[in-house]
């Protein structure tokens, strides 16, 4: 949730070309991989910046949103040249009355056919969201982090809870900030609705979900920036949990009574150690 007074469309396209760039950074959306998109419960014209309308159909009816807008990254696009040049890579949604439709407000700079093709995953995720925890703003991030999508090929780091504890143990900060852990999703078909599912019920608990052998999606409903947090936190860990396989498993990570003294002194809530 985000109090008065709300940032504007400008102080949003930035946020979300920063996240962009921050994800290109740690190797997390190489090429055109990635896909962003943000609700935004409050009233918003992008006609200035985005003055091109067509309606389009939404991919799942959302009748409950009506009236309210999305940013979301077009297909094909790469998050890393978001800051440099929003209209060319973002299109803005008002869902119209009924929620089966939407207006999507473009530039003459658009630099894609249509939306993502995650969309399907994120309208769903935001809609379970608000549902269940009502907010006036709501970001979504999917990435592909090196080696947290490297971890999930192997056999034994596909569940939940040793994904979690072997890729949370590296760093104090992990359970601090990750203290529902990682929520690891099998592998599904990329854009299906049997991952559109999936992933909607994952991320009912937990801040960030894996996606076997493809990538993760993360969210924050204070912050894009905050949900590109999530990744990183979590990218961190993974890469440090790969550094220890390729060094023979010699270093044990902080232990169980160590991550307990620390969310103790946080006052964290968590089941995993």
């Amino acid at each position: 949730m985000i109090e008065p007074p709300y940032p504007t469309l400008d102080e949003l396209l930035g946020y979300i070309g920063e996240a962009g760039q921050r994800l290109a950074e740690i190797e997390a959306s190489e090429g055109a991989a990635g896909n962003i998109s943000v609700f935004i419960g409050w009233d918003l014209d992008p006609s200035a910046r985005f003055p091109i309308t067509e309606q389009i159909e939404l991919p799942t009816t959302a009748v409950e949103l009506a009236g309210k807008a999305f940013i979301v990254t077009g297909s094909g696009r790469r998050l890393r040249e978001i800051h440099a040049n929003p209209e060319a890579n973002l299109g803005i949604v008002q869902v119209l009355e009924g929620g089966k439709t939407a207006l999507l407000h473009t530039s003459n700079e658009r630099l894609f056919q249509k939306l993502t093709s995650e969309f399907n995953s994120h309208l769903a995720v935001h809609r379970d969201q608000i549902a269940h925890n009502p907010t006036n703003f709501h970001a979504l991030i999917h990435a592909q982090p090196l080696h947290l999508v490297y971890l999930s090929h192997i056999t034994r780091y596909q569940d939940t809870g040793y994904f979690s504890r072997h890729v949370l143990r590296w760093q104090p900060e992990s359970i601090v900030n990750l203290p529902e852990g990682i929520g690891f999703v099998p592998f599904m078909l990329p854009g299906s609705p049997e991952l559109m599912l999936a992933n909607v019920r994952t991320l009912r608990e937990h801040k960030i979900a894996l996606w076997a052998k493809h990538g993760v999606m993360s969210r924050s409903s204070t912050s894009v920036k905050k949900a590109c947090d999530v990744i990183e936190y979590a990218e961190t860990g993974a890469r440090y949990e790969y550094l220890n396989l390729t060094n023979h498993g010699l270093a044990e990570g902080l232990s169980a009574h160590e991550i307990r003294m620390i969310c103790d002194a946080f006052g964290v809530q968590q089941n995993l150690f």
